[in-house]
């Protein structure tokens, strides 16, 4: 009867400490994802940031492209006038 009452007294104990490892284990874990999720949205705003930009940039190419058309109209007609 001795035995089997130290027996429940050490499986308690025991579990009662891996519960305890558990949850301290946990909390760390929980406070690592935490960090981590932080870089992870701080990344994705600068990369939103990047990608705004670029689209910014790229609806104003057609409009350089034109005027870079109408600028080499404008020299070849003044070529032109120059060569008579």
């Amino acid at each position: 009867m001795e035995s089997i009452i130290v027996a429940l007294i050490t499986g308690g104990l025991s579990l009662i400490g891996v519960v305890f490892s558990n949850i301290f284990s946990n909390r760390k874990i929980e406070s690592q994802i935490q960090t981590q999720q932080a870089v992870t949205d701080t990344k994705i705003e600068e990369l939103t940031r990047e990608v705004r930009e670029h689209n910014g940039f790229a609806r104003r190419m057609p409009v350089v492209e034109e005027q870079i058309k109408v600028i080499n109209h404008r020299i070849e007609d003044l070529e032109k006038k120059e060569e008579k």
